[in-house]
């Protein structure tokens, strides 16, 4: 019997690499022990909360014991919310955002449903540079969409941007960019979002409708080494910012979001209108009252980092000792490399996880030949990896040999 959609059922079937290696984290920790287990296979962050964050948390104890102190609020999040929210994101996008453009959203994930549900018809398509985040698929296909990966540059992941243009087609409504980028790390110039800006220009007045570029930027806030992350909204009209504070004040379960709409954007109010309503249906009614009120309270602030410089240095030096390739990741808590010798990259996952590292294949990130490792981990076990990625190296030496033989 047909428990399951049919489409529902082929999800679950491509994402069954990931659960499978959060399953096999949980037998492997069962079997060794909970120390002996490198797992760099979550993005789940670590970092303790900005004390802006520890002191609302005590004023609301005080505030939810009043009436309604947890009530319904407008579905687009409290005004004073929306407000100040507006003018932090006029700052960091250098461009004059008012709070009647801005909607608080269940995380950035509640806010890709949202905007995703306002503006795609069954059948129309959303570009994205691949390797991208595995659930962008179902994002869309939620709506009828369909994700329409473009392969990036290899080894650098540039943006392709001769791709990007020969992609697009009347279907096209949307291209999603994510950066700084899960799962490689990198992060796009500001020429190359200005001539993908162009691109899209070009586009939109071929098709005589808006192809929206939309930015995901969870992870804006973690660049290394001085990177700049360009803001959007200046570079493109039909432009879209949408974010969250999971990662920057380690809100991650509060989810707690936002969706930027550009003011320049012709009837914006009637964009933004869309949003707020899809907001509702969808079942999210508005993003959480407490995780708002505590978004609002550490805006301009963030967790302190630091942790992860030292971490991604560490994992460079372990992975360059083992004889594994990489591109240094410019931004986020990821890395990308190759699986050595031109191994499969389930198969060198699958060894790495005998030596009990847990990584994630880069198949299920639509880009098979490399894996992802996350530094959200005490970095002793980033020191305890350093003979295991060693082992599994030698291991795909003899067996890509053995082959070749």
């Amino acid at each position: 019997m047909q428990l399951l959609s049919k489409q529902l059922e082929g999800q679950v079937r491509n994402s069954s690499m990931i659960r499978k290696m959060f399953e096999q984290g949980i037998e492997l920790r069962k079997k060794f022990g909970a120390d002996a287990v490198c797992d760099f296979s979550l993005g789940n962050p670590d970092l303790t909360p900005p004390p802006a964050i520890i002191e609302e948390m005590k004023e609301l104890c005080e505030t939810v014991a009043r009436p309604a102190g947890l009530g319904y609020m407008p579905n687009a999040g409290y005004p004073d919310v929306r407000q100040a929210l507006a003018e932090h994101l006029s700052v960091e996008q250098q461009t004059a955002v008012g709070a009647e453009h801005v909607v608080v959203t269940v995380g950035a994930a509640g806010g890709l449903n949202a905007f995703f549900r306002a503006v795609l018809t069954p059948g129309e398509e959303v570009l994205c540079p691949a390797p991208y985040f595995v659930e962008y698929g179902s994002y869309c296909g939620n709506y009828g969409g369909v994700l329409k990966p473009v392969p990036s540059l290899k080894p650098s992941f540039r943006l392709d941007l001769a791709a990007f243009e020969a992609a697009i087609t009347e279907k096209t409504r949307a291209v999603i960019v994510n950066s700084p980028n899960n799962p490689t790390g990198v992060i796009y110039t500001r020429d190359e979002l200005v001539a993908l800006a162009k691109i899209l220009d070009n586009a939109t007045a071929k098709y005589g409708r808006p192809v929206y570029l939309v930015s995901d930027e969870p992870y804006r806030f973690l660049a290394f080494d001085g990177a700049e992350v360009p803001a959007i909204l200046p570079l493109y009209t039909y432009s879209v910012v949408i974010g969250s504070f999971s990662k920057n004040l380690a809100l991650a379960g509060e989810r707690v979001g936002y969706v930027v709409c550009n003011p320049a954007i012709e009837n914006v109010g009637e964009l933004v209108g869309g949003v707020i309503l899809t907001n509702r249906i969808l079942g999210f009614v508005n993003a959480p009252c407490i995780g708002q009120r505590l978004m609002k309270a550490a805006l301009g602030t963030n967790a302190d980092a630091t942790e992860y410089i030292r971490r991604r240095q560490l994992m460079a030096d372990v992975l360059t000792e083992a004889g594994i390739e990489f591109t240094m990741p410019a931004g986020t808590f990821y890395f990308f490399p190759k699986a050595p010798f031109g191994m499969d990259d389930k198969e060198f996952v699958s060894l790495l996880a005998d030596e009990l590292i847990l990584a994630v294949p880069g198949s299920g990130f639509g880009c098979a030949g490399y894996f992802r490792l996350a530094l959200c981990v005490n970095t002793r076990f980033i020191v305890q990896a350093r003979d295991g990625f060693r082992r599994a190296v030698e291991k795909a030496r003899a067996i890509m040999a053995e082959r070749q033989s």
